[in-house]
């Protein structure tokens, strides 16, 4: 089993309707091989963000003793994704003069730029979750994508920062640590999707990958192979739910029920004479719903969050840049007629995004659903890290911020530590 423990990652997405641990690993060709997958309903999330911490617990137990039981693996290291309201991006330039011109621009000089930006003062309470460098400036030559090797005294970067709240991070991790695991990354949702979903093609060409869950809508636009943009929108495929059982006076069950079975998000696909019947409470009349009516509800709500999308998409001002249009993936994406109305609202081009990217042939007809797109996601990214420690391991100079892959709060507590410990060693 040592063998090729190093070799399995498991991914742990902690949503807002259900909790998906999925255990993966690579075949020889690079394809993600999935050994197992555990589900169960989460009870203590509200919108992305933890907000009972022994429900969540108990979630989490339940869907990792799941995977245990079907991929025979002793899951106790995971990659958590993290979402919410309080995400925010924010555009960034560091700048390092170098002195000895004459050594080339190495790995240990963009760490260092890199480490700069964790440096970076937030308001309080806020942290940086993530530093990603976009493209690199070299004594004002612009649009440099990889630049080691290359000389150089004045070495700039444009990075794409993500920061969240520290307090619902740290919830994040008493949850996974109550559950008895260990965090090896905290990465963002609408990241981890758009590794499942997207190619490199697309994000070249330019494409806004829209993540539909049940509590959050997340997006992540890509340009020029560079990520441009990432927002948490608070609302999902609850809101419509709660839509429905405001509207057509129903109970919870019954109206996810009614929205996953006969939901549409174009009224005027729907018949006027289509009705439903759903029984009363205690032996009390059933009511009858029209399915129209039940698209109007839909179409509302749905609009609103299209609306919000739509806003990020021109707020990121890659709006006419986007060949690609938009892909939607999530438990949301699944919502009958949903990719025409994105269309009919925003005028873009519009697919459904399914993680089928990066999984090989074997795997099951159930994991390609887009339900599953962060939690394959959060395995490719795992992979990355592995990828980070083995560099590292090699003798390879990889950040401090790299090689501390305990999440972003042991990494904030190491960055000032390791590098006076770096510097004496």
């Amino acid at each position: 089993m040592e063998g090729t423990a190093s070799e399995i990652v498991v991914g742990l997405d902690i949503g807002t309707t259900k909790i998906v641990v999925i255990v993966g690993r690579k075949n020889e060709h690079g394809k993600l091989e999935v050994l197992g997958m555990g589900k169960s309903e989460s009870i203590g999330v509200s919108r992305g963000v933890v907000s009972n911490i022994d429900k969540t617990v108990q979630s989490i137990r339940l869907a990792v003793e799941d995977a245990e039981s079907k991929s025979g693996v002793d899951i106790k290291v995971v990659n958590v994704g993290i979402a919410g309201q309080h995400i925010k991006s924010l555009q960034h330039r560091g700048i390092k003069v170098r002195h000895n011109v004459d050594d080339e621009i190495s790995q240990i000089d963009i760490n260092a730029l890199i480490d700069d930006m964790y440096k970076l003062v937030m308001l309080p309470g806020e942290e940086i979750i993530h530093v990603l460098p976009q493209e690199y400036i070299i004594d004002n030559e612009q649009g440099i994508k990889d630049p080691i090797g290359m000389a150089g005294v004045r070495l700039e970067a444009n990075f794409h920062i993500i920061t969240g709240q520290i307090a619902a991070a740290k919830n994040i991790y008493k949850c996974v640590h109550k559950a008895g695991l260990e965090v090896a990354d905290l990465i963002l949702e609408p990241l981890a999707s758009s590794e499942a979903v997207l190619s490199g093609e697309e994000k070249e060409a330019g494409v806004a990958l829209v993540d539909i869950g049940g509590g959050t809508t997340d997006i992540a636009i890509f340009q020029d192979g560079i990520i441009r943009h990432t927002a948490v929108i608070p609302f999902g495929g609850n809101s419509i739910t709660e839509d429905i059982k405001e509207g057509c006076g129903i109970i919870k069950n019954q109206a996810e029920l009614l929205k996953v079975k006969f939901g549409s998000a174009l009224a005027s696909e729907s018949k006027e004479n289509e009705i439903v019947s759903i029984p009363g409470l205690r032996g009390r009349d059933p009511k009858e719903i029209s399915l129209k009516t039940l698209a109007q509800i839909i179409q509302a709500r749905m609009e609103e969050v299209i609306e919000n999308i739509y806003y990020e998409i021109k707020n990121s001002g890659y709006e006419n840049k986007l060949i690609c249009g938009i892909v939607v993936t999530g438990g949301g994406s699944q919502l009958k007629h949903i990719s025409q109305l994105l269309e009919y609202v925003t005028g873009m081009d519009t697919r459904i995004g399914y993680p089928n990217e990066h999984l090989a042939k074997g795997n099951s007809e159930e994991m390609t659903s887009p339900l599953f797109a962060t939690g394959v996601g959060l395995v490719i990214k795992g992979f990355e890290g592995v990828e980070h420690k083995n560099a590292s391991n090699t003798g390879d100079v990889v950040s401090h911020s790299k090689k501390n892959k305990g999440g972003f709060f042991d990494k904030i507590m190491n960055v000032g530590q390791k590098f006076f410990e770096d510097n004496e060693n």
